[in-house]
């Protein structure tokens, strides 16, 4: 559903948001071993969400990424999907035709349309801090290694 890199951007996000309610800014390095990404990969999806402004980049020795003070509690995750895939889940068509609308539907359109706002609905609704919280006390993980662990 989502692109590959968005993924990783959503993962991503999560433990630095979960790094971020604790007081402390993640490395580069850090982050890809957490979500068990490659780094050079994790990097253009971090530089992606820093333009964005979903997350700041601090330089210096005590520098990383963390969650700006004031998006702590009410980043949805809509904005990093967004920010990352785009619009297309609202706007495209799933079939990937040109052309569909409710005057020209492919074979899916009207159910589509459903799945497409409660997709829609949960993005917006479900919050990075949710997220975090649900990691950190162990209801989520963030990695294959996660759920490998005892």
């Amino acid at each position: 559903m989502f692109s590959k890199t968005c993924e990783y951007g959503i993962r991503s996000a999560v433990f630095i948001m979960m790094q971020s309610l604790e007081g402390y800014r993640v490395s580069l390095r850090e982050i890809a071993s957490a979500i068990d990404s490659p780094e050079a990969y994790t990097a253009k999806i971090l530089q992606i969400l820093v333009r964005q402004g979903i997350i700041q980049s601090v330089k210096g020795p005590h520098g990383g990424f963390e969650i700006p003070q004031e998006k702590l509690d009410t980043l949805a995750l809509y904005e990093v999907v967004n920010a990352i895939d785009g619009d297309f889940l609202w706007t495209q068509c799933c079939l990937g035709l040109s052309e569909c609308n409710d005057d020209y539907p492919c074979p899916v359109h009207e159910k589509y349309t459903h799945v497409r706002e409660n997709l829609k609905n949960m993005l917006y609704t479900t919050s990075l801090f949710e997220m975090a919280v649900g990691h950190r006390i162990g209801l989520t993980n963030l990695s294959r290694r996660d759920s490998d662990s005892p």
